[in-house]
């Protein structure tokens, strides 16, 4: 597998999509290929980061944060 290839499928990879002969192609490719490895360890952050976010999103004290904000008009005391 190249590296193209593997940027191409780590979608389907982290989707749980790829036939098994695809998906050990792809994590050899990873084991002996440190940018790859690198690559999908900054995806998985990623998808991480932003599931924890979607999650935040729908808690009450946050959503009050964020009406705050949207709602605060700055006052020049000058």
């Amino acid at each position: 597998m190249t590296c193209q290839e593997l940027v191409e499928l780590v979608s389907d990879y982290f989707d749980g999509a790829l036939a098994a002969e695809d998906r050990a192609r792809f994590e050899a490719h990873v084991a002996e290929c440190a940018g790859c490895d690198r690559y999908v360890e900054q995806m998985r952050v990623t998808l991480a980061l932003t599931r924890a976010t979607g999650e935040l999103k729908d808690r009450r004290e946050v959503t009050a944060l964020m009406d705050l904000f949207r709602n605060w008009k700055r006052t020049d005391a000058a």
